[in-house]
């Protein structure tokens, strides 16, 4: 008895020491990553916001954006990167052995700091994972990880990227884990993830990157009629992000048909986004949509079609081949929208604004765990019952479709069954 006990002990104990060593390696390496990963990123972000600022300054400079197109393409050309395939392609490196070459970090941070500079509709945490994720995994052929360590240090760095730009760690750590896979999430990559993402902030942080937050001044009491209303609202909100998904998708696929030529297809974009800006007569749905985000929580009002706008500059800006991202987009529409049938819910528009953000980028990510840590980061803790009920609803009703081609949806949605499906 008394040597089966000591037994027992000794196998727990080797065990225990197993773990704590892949623990003491994990933390190293991913607090590596965090903070390369996290000083780009802030580099990044700031580049961004200068260029961002300064197109609001000089309008005018929107006319080059079809020059600025081509020079994305050259450079892609030049690099001999003409494949790549976006964020997808770090997706698709997570489920096989694709490499993610390293130039796609500098060829991203450029051309999105190309099509901000010159009024371009696209976000910047697309461009972040794609850059966390191509110097994490070149840390890796540096130290010679495996292969199944190298697809968690992928995660690592895209948690990093995304926590970096965006301010919402607990949302980057678990986005990478939740978006390869959906209905199955990589535990394996939970340490490395959280504190990749954490020590990316802290660098974010200390190098004055700004968090994302806005403000959700009044929450009401749930009651049953609310609950109803809100269940209706995020049923609208997952059938807008299937729209804007198919927007994306439909614009890639008609500038490919129309346009054989890559060089003449950007250059025919950019000068689409500028005629849009003449027909409609304002710039206000250029660049991430982060200036119609702060508008509607300080003002609680927008146009009724200014989500339909922001799909259309978006569609046409990323479907031609701009870089950048899909996410900050997809927040700006889903706030436009909640706050524009805020008033026929009888609800604060803030607060339907802010169920919107969750609810589409839910829609589009198929993400709702990351939605709901998102919503906590971005609005606190009190509203928690409207945004859970509206990203439920909105996973449920999206269907197959999102941003990233190369997801794969592994269980249905509305059934216990194994589907093992790309989304669309």
């Amino acid at each position: 008895m008394f040597d089966r006990i000591i037994k027992d002990i000794c196998k727990y104990a080797s065990k225990t020491f197993f773990a704590v060593k892949i623990l003491v390696k994990w933390l190293f390496i991913s607090t590596c990553i965090g903070f390369i990963v996290g000083l780009v990123s802030s580099l990044f972000g700031h580049s961004l916001a200068l260029v961002s600022e300064f197109r609001k300054q000089h309008v005018h400079i929107v006319g080059v954006l079809p020059f600025a197109g081509v020079l994305i393409i050259f450079l892609y050309r030049f690099f001999k990167n003409q494949n790549d395939k976006g964020t997808n392609m770090v997706i698709s490196s997570i489920h096989s052995s694709a490499d993610i070459p390293f130039k796609t970090a500098p060829l991203i941070f450029v051309s999105t700091v190309l099509t901000h500079l010159f009024g371009g509709s696209a976000g910047r945490e697309g461009a972040a994972l794609q850059i966390g994720g191509s110097i994490a995994n070149q840390i890796g052929k540096v130290i010679k990880l495996g292969e199944k360590d190298r697809h968690i240090i992928i995660m690592c760095g895209m948690s990093a990227g995304f926590s970096a730009l965006f301010g919402t760690p607990m949302a980057a750590a678990i986005f990478s884990l939740e978006v390869v896979s959906i209905g199955i999430m990589h535990y394996s990559a939970l340490v490395p993830s959280v504190t990749a993402a954490m020590i990316a902030h802290f660098v974010a942080d200390f190098l004055k990157v700004q968090p994302e937050s806005f403000p959700v001044a009044v929450v009401p009491d749930m009651t049953p009629v609310i609950f109803f209303k809100i269940i209706l609202f995020a049923a609208l909100v997952g059938g807008i992000s299937i729209i804007f998904c198919v927007a994306l998708h439909t614009a890639e696929h008609l500038y490919k048909s129309f346009f054989r030529n890559v060089y003449v297809r950007i250059f025919a974009a950019g000068c689409m986004v500028i005629l849009l800006c003449a027909v409609f007569r304002t710039d206000f749905y250029l660049g991430s949509g982060q200036e119609i985000m702060e508008y509607i929580f300080h003002t609680g009002e927008i146009k009724p079609y200014a989500f339909l706008l922001k799909i259309l500059f978006t569609a046409v800006t990323l479907g031609a081949g701009f870089k950048g991202g899909e996410i900050i987009p997809s927040f700006c529409i889903g706030a436009a929208f909640g706050c524009a049938v805020a008033a026929f819910l009888g609800l604060p528009a803030t607060l339907v604004a802010a169920c919107g953000m969750v609810g589409l980028f839910c829609g589009v990510t198929n993400c709702p765990i990351t939605s709901l840590l998102i919503s906590f980061e971005l609005f606190g803790f009190e509203g928690m019952p409207y945004y859970l009920t509206t990203i439920a609803v909105s996973y449920m009703l999206s269907g197959y479709y999102g941003l990233y081609r190369a997801q794969k949806i592994m269980y249905s949605k509305t059934e216990t069954s194994f589907v093992n499906r790309d989304a669309h």
